[in-house]
């Protein structure tokens, strides 16, 4: 049960406790390691995984309320090659300079900036930077972002370690300092539980209905019944687009949010809540990370890149 400390490459200390991806559960570290990590230092960071409507939209509705945390500010991930996935390029080709598909995948940022903003949280955007972008790339998505009331900073920390994101830091510093968030979450304990589900697919997805067979409801409605009903939902869905159809890209709207599954997780203290076609057991690459990983003769880790 002991949080795991670790520390990163500049030994600044991290705190790897839990962490279930997010397309399937709450998608942050355990609220034992960040109420650790807030007693030992001035800003804690909680990475919550995937996009903004998975793993924000959890850590807000669920660690935040069960743990009684208040964050301060929010980094949005944005990159220039996902942008362009989003205006429709293919994967092979990300590689080449596209200024009007970066723009045009802009408003999937968009829909993240809004979203986040709607839990009372002030926003920066960190650009991710790859060694492909191109500057006019970047100044696109720069632009956008201005667009919508917010910074984009862009981030080298891949190739610089902490230099490259200074910037970033004292811009998320100054957020967290200046007392601007107002963060509540998006709905409250005493709502039906297929209400929150739909409150999460219409105003986060922007969904135009969800559509679930009596068994689901009647579920629901049990749960409700054994007391389970002040509980938070967690949905679980493909990380690949605000509907359930990992090809439908950029910020879609009116789309059915179609729940196949609903389960009870008593425990941790929520119900998952299993949206389209979606794997609950993620699997491992062909050949995992750990097979090439080794100590050489001096006693140097081997591998890690």
């Amino acid at each position: 049960m002991q949080p795991n400390l670790v520390q990163t490459l500049e030994n600044n200390p991290a705190f790897v406790h839990g962490g279930p991806f997010a397309n399937i559960a709450h998608g942050c570290n355990s609220v034992i390691a960040t109420t650790t990590a807030l007693r030992l230092a001035d800003y804690v960071v909680t990475e919550a995984g995937f996009g903004a409507d998975l793993g924000a939209e959890k850590f807000f509705d669920i660690k935040c309320r069960k743990a009684g945390l208040r964050p301060a500010a929010a980094v949005i991930v944005a990159t220039v090659r996902a942008l362009k996935m989003n205006g429709g390029v293919a994967r092979a080709d990300l590689g080449a300079e596209n200024v009007a598909a970066v723009r045009k995948g802009c408003p999937n940022l968009g829909r993240h900036i809004a979203n986040v903003k709607g839990f009372g949280v002030p926003v920066v955007v960190a650009i991710n930077h790859f060694a492909s972008d191109t500057e006019a790339e970047i100044q696109a998505v720069k632009e956008y972002a201005a667009g919508q009331g917010v910074e984009a900073i862009l981030c080298r920390h891949w190739a610089e370690g902490s230099k490259g994101i200074e910037d970033l830091a004292r811009k998320v510093a100054a957020l967290a300092d200046s007392g601007t968030a107002a963060f509540a979450p998006l709905y409250p304990d005493d709502m039906g539980l297929f209400q929150k589900i739909e409150t999460i697919a219409k105003r986060i997805y922007h969904a135009g209905e969800v559509i679930a067979d009596k068994a689901v409801r009647d579920q629901l409605r049990a749960w409700e019944a054994a007391g389970h009903g002040h509980l938070p939902v967690c949905m679980a869905k493909t990380q690949y687009s605000f509907s359930t159809d990992p090809n439908l890209r950029g910020a879609p709207t009116g789309h059915t949010i179609p729940v196949r599954e609903v389960r009870l997780s008593a425990g941790a203290g929520f119900v998952v809540v299993i949206c389209g076609e979606i794997m609950t057991m993620p699997g491992l690459p062909r050949q995992p990370s750990a097979e090439v990983i080794r100590l050489d003769a001096e006693g140097r880790i081997e591998g890690l890149f």
